[in-house]
Formats: C-alpha cells, sequence, structure tokens
C-alpha cells in the first residue's frame, strides 16, 4: 500500500500537502472494515511525510466551497491545524471518521445553503460523529439534545419522531450542519478547541453572511450565539433560542421556541423551498 493510495489512511486523502508515491507504511495496523482509523506507522515515514518539502494543500472538500475557502487554506494558522490533525489520527482514536470531517460541507454545497445551524464539537462517543452537528449515523441511539430538537419539530409541525438521527436529509436539503470544531478524541469532549477549527469555521460563516442574502441561521445557546455575531442580520433571518440540551431546555427557552415552522415560512416568503424536518 503506497502512500499516494491512503495518504495516511483516511486523513491524508483530506489533508495532502505532497505529490510523492511509493512511499510505503511499514508495521501499518489498518483495519479496512472499520470506520475509524487504527494505524501505527513507521515514525521515521510519518516524519518523511509530514516534512514534505512541497506545502500548498489540497483539501479535499465540495468544490463550491473549496474557491471560497481556499484562502483560508494556505493561512499560517491551517497549517498547523492540518499537522495537528494528521498527528492525532495517526496515534488516537478520533472522530468522525477522517473521510467525514467535511461532510457537512459536501452534502450542502455553498449555492444550495439555504439554512445554516451552528454546533459546537463532534459527538466523542464511539460511532456518533458523522461530520454534521447534532446528527448521529444509522442505527446509533440520538443523544439527549438531538431528541430534544426532533420533540420541538413535533410540537412546532407535527411530525412523528424519526427512528434515525442521521441528518443527512437535512443537509442533502440545503441545511448547513455546521460545528465549530471538526474533529475531537475519543471520550474527550472539547480536546480539538483551540486548535485552529475555530478560526476556519469563523470563517465559513463570513462567507456566507457576506456572498450569500436570506439565509436562515439557527443559534441554540450562548456560544453559538456569540460565534454568530459575525453574521449580517439586515441580509438574513436570525433565530435564537437556548440549547436543545436537557441541561438547559429543561429550564424554558427551548421548547415552543418554533424556529422549524420560522424557517419555512422565511424561506417560502424569498420564493425558496422549505424543509423537510
Amino acid at each position: 500500500m503506497t502512500f499516494e493510495t491512503i495518504c495516511i489512511a483516511d486523513i491524508g486523502e483530506i489533508f495532502c500537502d505532497t505529490k510523492s508515491s511509493g512511499i510505503s507504511f511499514v508495521n501499518s495496523n489498518i483495519n479496512e472494515n472499520s470506520h475509524h482509523l487504527l494505524i501505527k506507522p513507521n515514525q521515521k515515514i510519518i516524519n518523511l511525510v509530514f516534512n514534505s518539502i512541497n506545502k500548498s494543500m489540497d483539501v479535499k472538500i465540495e468544490e463550491s466551497w473549496k474557491k471560497r475557502l481556499s484562502v483560508e487554506f494556505e493561512k499560517p494558522y491551517f497549517g498547523a491545524l492540518t499537522d495537528f490533525v494528521k498527528q492525532e489520527y495517526t496515534t488516537k482514536q478520533i472522530f468522525p471518521p477522517a473521510k467525514q470531517i467535511f461532510n457537512a460541507f459536501n452534502h450542502c454545497t455553498f449555492d444550495h445553503c439555504n439554512v445554516v445551524i451552528l454546533g459546537q464539537d463532534p459527538y466523542h462517543g464511539f460511532g456518533q460523529a458523522n461530520g454534521l452537528c447534532f446528527s448521529v449515523n444509522d442505527g446509533v441511539r440520538m443523544p439527549p439534545s438531538l431528541l430534544n430538537i426532533f420533540k420541538e419539530i413535533k410540537e412546532d409541525l407535527g411530525n412523528d419522531i424519526p427512528k434515525s438521527g442521521n441528518l443527512e436529509r437535512w443537509a442533502d436539503q440545503g441545511v448547513l450542519l455546521l460545528n465549530a470544531t471538526l474533529t475531537v478524541e475519543a471520550g474527550k469532549a472539547g480536546s480539538h478547541q483551540n486548535k485552529g477549527w475555530e478560526t476556519f469555521t469563523d470563517a465559513v460563516i463570513k462567507v456566507l453572511s457576506e456572498e450569500k442574502k436570506d439565509l436562515v441561521f439557527m443559534l441554540w445557546g450562548k456560544y453559538a450565539q456569540d460565534k454568530g455575531k459575525v453574521i449580517d442580520e439586515s441580509k438574513h433571518h436570525v433565530l435564537k433560542a437556548k440549547h436543545p440540551s436537557p441541561m438547559a431546555a429543561n429550564y424554558g427557552g427551548w421548547f415552543g421556541c418554533k424556529h422549524f415552522s420560522q424557517a419555512n415560512r422565511y424561506l417560502k416568503e424569498k420564493g425558496l423551498k422549505p424543509i423537510i424536518w
């Protein structure tokens, strides 16, 4: 198996900074049937890959986003972030699976985006995170925050609570499900905060606010609302509520917010297709 093929397994396919080929991993342990990275590569080869001369960054992200975010990929903070993320995936259990780091962007293109929901960190439990905020993989038990989201949708729109908490169906309709931090170490909530992801996702929000109009932003909780201060509210519809986690929602400010009907009403007013929540 060559470096060109696996490029540090999945993670190198996302952040490739070399065109080298013919570099083989030695003493590697890759579970090809797993969505998770279990790899112990030869450290000399890892150093060779990480210290490659060519530093031009090729990030595997949907093309409409790549076009608008390419300037971020060349900034020093993103290079440092990439080095950190590569090292984490090659030495630890990290979520989501590497190929799903930019899942939110790949399912919801820039041009197709009509709604933005901001989260904070990926779920840190095994098999949960799939690159979309609040979403879990099919067959995974819904976390309490997600269950409260569906309870509010049922109260707001009358929709039954679905069996699956996989929100790819929302993303495919134009809902950008964006976490502030796109990776996390297993069992360690917030472990990848302050490594550069927040700067990157701030840039995402800024470009959306500046280059699009008539977006619906759903900002749940103080963290999301602080992060959303860059949004131009004269151009976009910003909905704010308490966070849907039980610690916040059970004390008022989440249930009854009716964000989902409000979002659809706004989209219809702007001649846009409502979301099937």
